[in-house]
């Protein structure tokens, strides 16, 4: 878990984390912080955001297709099914109370 330290007039901060990096990752994070004028910190954030913003999107765009693809076959075997006709009018009808009144 994060840590969440206090500032000097009492608020909380941010939580922090600590991360170890492989010094070409480091480099390469530090090249872009600077290409971008931001500190390598604020740069890390930002590609953590980014990072989440797609894996929620692609999780999201999978769940999505998913769903697609079963209403697809669901419609595709009703529409293979044969048409049978209703052999009289139904012999009980229910009413429901308004739950409304």
């Amino acid at each position: 878990m994060a840590t969440r330290q206090n500032s000097t007039n009492g608020k909380p901060k941010s939580p922090r984390i600590q991360v170890v990096l492989p010094e070409s990752l480091c480099k390469q994070l530090a090249d872009l912080a600077y290409e971008e004028s931001r500190t390598i910190s604020n740069m890390a954030k930002v590609l953590i955001q980014q990072g989440i913003n797609n894996h929620i999107n692609k999780t999201t765009d999978l769940y999505k297709s998913n769903i697609n693809n079963d209403t697809n076959t669901f419609r595709e075997k009703l529409e293979q099914q044969n048409i049978k006709r209703l052999k009289g009018p139904p012999k009980r009808i229910r009413y429901f109370k308004n739950l409304d009144n």
